[in-house]
């Protein structure tokens, strides 16, 4: 079994994750095929869960946004001034949008030509980033795997706009540390995400020790704190 084949295989199994983990690799020169129709980044994550290999580059990505978080288009005057959030009834005031806009963190322009977006299991090499969505129980765990490296806390980013390729993609990228999302408009609007389904990206080097923790959480605290016999203990408890 190929590294990432096991590594996803744990993620799967110790939490019971719906669809796949997916793996996002940026890429300065590709030679990958290209999308065979256009995407929003979002929803080449969406496919990506399902087993579909995706390549995107900025010809093959419909979300403006998106195009800019990867570094692939300048952002359009409309998004830049908060024009358009105000547009879609998502802020009332154009400088709250504009201000989002302006503390976006992006790719630098130019320097990838595309993004491939895979199952995990499919990617030979370790990803630059390990994208997760489902409930937030599940999540939870392997943001605890990923803090049994060093404690602490941990710190999320986030402006309820561009959760999936900013907050779980580009953030962990560019800080190297992992991230969890609300999700947004567009990724709900654009994709099958449920209400009940949240969003967490991390760096795919630290594949190995999150699993690993995973395994160590599944001996004992995974399934003592789903059995919830304290929760039970109190319900059955007499007044």
């Amino acid at each position: 079994m190929k590294e990432n084949q096991k590594y996803a295989e744990v993620l799967s199994r110790t939490v019971g994750l719906h669809t796949s983990p997916v793996g996002v690799q940026f890429v300065e020169t590709s030679t990958a095929q290209i999308a065979e129709r256009d995407y929003r980044f979002c929803q080449a994550v969406m496919q990506a869960r399902k087993g579909h290999n995706i390549t995107v580059t900025k010809d093959h990505i419909t979300c403006p946004a998106a195009a800019a978080a990867m570094g692939f288009k300048p952002l359009p005057p409309n998004l830049q001034d908060g024009s358009m959030l105000c547009g879609y009834g998502i802020f009332k005031e154009k400088s709250a949008g504009m201000h989002v806009m302006n503390t976006m963190p992006r790719l630098e322009l130019g320097r990838y030509t595309a993004v491939e977006i895979k199952p995990l299991d499919a990617f030979d090499s370790c990803p630059d980033v390990v994208i997760i969505e489902d409930e937030p129980e599940k999540l939870m765990w392997i943001a605890l795997a990923y803090l049994n490296e060093n404690g602490g806390r941990l710190e999320f980013s986030t402006s309820i706009l561009q959760a999936v390729c900013v907050d779980s993609a580009v953030l962990p990228f560019l800080t190297q540390k992992i991230n969890m999302s609300f999700g947004c408009y567009g990724c709900r609007d654009a994709t099958d995400a449920q209400t009940n389904e949240a969003l967490l990206g991390f760096p795919g080097s630290k594949l190995p020790v999150v699993t690993a923790n995973l395994e160590y959480l599944q001996n004992q605290a995974i399934p003592r704190s789903r059995a919830k016999n304290v929760y039970q203990a109190f319900v059955n408890r007499k007044a």
